[in-house]
């Protein structure tokens, strides 16, 4: 059976959401990935925005996860995942780059649906298979922290890459010609499909929206997959060893999050 990227997107994809003090909640979006360390054991990682993490005022957050009934339907069962405590934040970051990951103990069915770190491109997969603009990528998210179903599935969309796909090195990020609204913060961006075996990987991720003169442009900005899996390398290393943060340029973009009064799969978005 081929493999149906879009399938296994959707299973790994999750709401990650936490209160906020007027009662609301803020939602973002994470996906998970099968990286086991470095002496063999099982270890699922959780992908979101690092802006996701940091707008979440508590210690704890909640990761959406679905539980499939024995009658063959599903319900959306959360559990809260721990990001701060009396040290400061768990997750872990690369202060160049807005992407955080953290360990996550996902329960059975999920650690098995986490995507293999090798669906994340890196090196020339975008020069070998050819990609670049005007070529279709799905996206996997939250959209005003509304989901698919009240079983708490995301809303999976498509857009066309809309700039020249270039090394990390060089420009770390890409443009997707994608509406983009609050809560797409953190959802995986990807290529391919189940008719198209040989072409599909995870690109990058969403982390912002470009704006111009407090316009929305409708445009998505998308951080390539290599500085995911940079910021998963961070796992195993001391904190002490982690990057110094870059001086910040200017910018059009803005990122996004969004606050709701209600769990998604209601649509009352403020």
């Amino acid at each position: 059976m081929a493999w149906d990227l879009p399938q296994n997107m959707m299973s790994a994809t999750v709401e990650v959401e936490a209160p906020l003090p007027d009662g609301r909640h803020t939602i973002g979006t994470g996906f998970l990935i099968s990286d086991p360390t470095p002496d063999g054991q099982p270890r699922t990682v959780l992908v979101t925005a690092n802006h996701v993490f940091e707008r979440m005022p508590g210690a704890e957050a909640h990761i959406g996860y679905r539980i499939q009934d024995k009658d063959g339907g599903w319900r959306y069962d959360p559990q809260p995942i721990t990001i701060r405590d009396t040290k400061g934040e768990l997750w872990r970051h690369d202060p160049a780059h807005d992407v955080a990951v953290i360990e996550v103990k996902a329960p059975p069915a999920f650690a098995k649906a986490a995507i293999p770190l090798n669906w994340l491109a890196g090196g020339d997969v975008f020069t070998k298979y050819g990609v670049g603009p005007g070529d279709e990528m799905m996206v996997l998210g939250y959209p005003q922290g509304l989901s698919a179903n009240s079983a708490g599935f995301p809303i999976l969309r498509a857009g066309r890459v809309a700039s020249p796909i270039e090394a990390g090195a060089i420009n770390p990020t890409f443009l997707l010609d994608f509406r983009v609204f609050p809560g797409n913060s953190g959802g995986p961006v990807f290529v391919g499909d189940a008719q198209h075996p040989d072409v599909q990987f995870i690109a990058g991720m969403l982390t912002q929206q470009v704006e111009l003169n407090n316009e929305r442009l409708e445009i998505g900005i998308v951080t390539d997959a290599e500085f995911v899996r940079d910021a998963i390398t961070l796992l195993d290393r001391p904190r002490a060893a982690d990057p110094v943060p870059a001086p910040t340029p200017p910018t059009t973009a803005v990122t996004h999050d969004v606050a709701v009064s209600a769990r998604v799969g209601h649509p009352v978005a403020d």
